[in-house]
């Protein structure tokens, strides 16, 4: 199954697509996407309504999509996950995970403007695989129960402003996370049988149509299974979190590529799990 929310921004409802990609309205079911739906086995509901037929079919025509998941628990994020992306910013692989997080009101949708922040001079994408949680985890000691806690998985931008990440961090990197809907989710949460080798996903990013990132999970230091794994040692993870898991070589801050301007059009994918399409727009236009 893929979950989706789509309508105007503050107003979306729930949908839920079959393996078919036919479209089916929650609202029967759940107000919206969100920790509650994971709280209380949304999904699991969602299947056996589906399998049932007690869904009605809907359309999604020209509706606007928004993040497939309401205001996420938190959001986990995992710096300098790929090799790669590690040498490019100067830094050796790390033998722990590199752990910040992004507030859960940076969440929009995949055709959502990028917002350029008041004071920015660096702002930079990073396409990243995101996790899904489904139940509680706390100290969990295998993978196969890592594995257990994971409703699905979510494409994600990662925006990041570098000159706050860096110049002004204070030794922290949320400062440059943070900002108005730098977290672009989307178009769909899907379940992990919808995905199958979830390490063995293409992820690539473009800029104005021309190539930037173009790398595989394959590459990842650390897998799924240990961030998830990881992580419970050292917090609680909670249904409706989502944990982006790092990004690969090919991102601005490498000195390769200019940095993000009003009007630039920005496109990431990953296999399985759609593309997000924006284009880069100054907060005063919006005003």
């Amino acid at each position: 199954m893929r979950f989706m929310r789509v309508g105007e921004r503050g107003r979306e409802r729930p949908i839920v697509l079959d393996a078919d990609g036919r479209a089916f309205d929650l609202s029967s079911l759940t107000a919206d996407i969100d920790r509650a739906f994971f709280a209380e086995a949304g999904p699991a509901a969602a299947a056996r309504a589906l399998a049932e037929g007690r869904l009605p079919a809907t359309e999604i025509g020209a509706l606007r999509v928004g993040s497939p998941i309401d205001r996420p628990a938190s959001i986990i994020c995992i710096g300098m996950n790929y090799a790669a992306h590690a040498a490019e910013s100067g830094s050796p692989p790390p033998e722990h995970l590199v752990v910040f997080f992004k507030k859960p009101n940076s969440a929009v949708g995949p055709t959502d403007p990028i917002l350029v922040p008041r004071g920015s001079d660096r702002l930079d994408w990073e396409v990243e695989l995101g996790i899904v949680i489904g139940a509680e985890g706390r100290y969990l000691d295998t993978d196969e129960q890592a594995l257990a806690i994971v409703a699905g998985y979510v494409l994600a931008n990662d925006l990041s402003e570098r000159s706050f990440q860096v110049d002004i961090s204070g030794g922290q990197w949320s400062k440059g996370k943070c900002c108005a809907d730098f977290s672009p989710f989307g178009p769909w949460i899907a379940t992990p049988d919808e995905l199958g080798d979830v390490q063995r996903l293409r992820l690539r990013s473009w800029v104005n149509g021309e190539p930037r990132q173009d790398s595989s999970t394959a590459d990842m230091i650390f897998s799924v299974a240990t961030i998830v794994r990881e992580l419970s040692a050292v917090m609680v993870l909670e249904p409706g979190d989502v944990i982006l898991t790092g990004t690969p070589e090919g991102v601005a801050l490498s000195g390769r590529f200019p940095y993000l301007r009003a009007g630039d059009g920005v496109r990431v994918e990953i296999d399985g799990l759609g593309s997000i399409d924006q284009t880069v727009t100054s907060e005063e236009v919006l005003r």
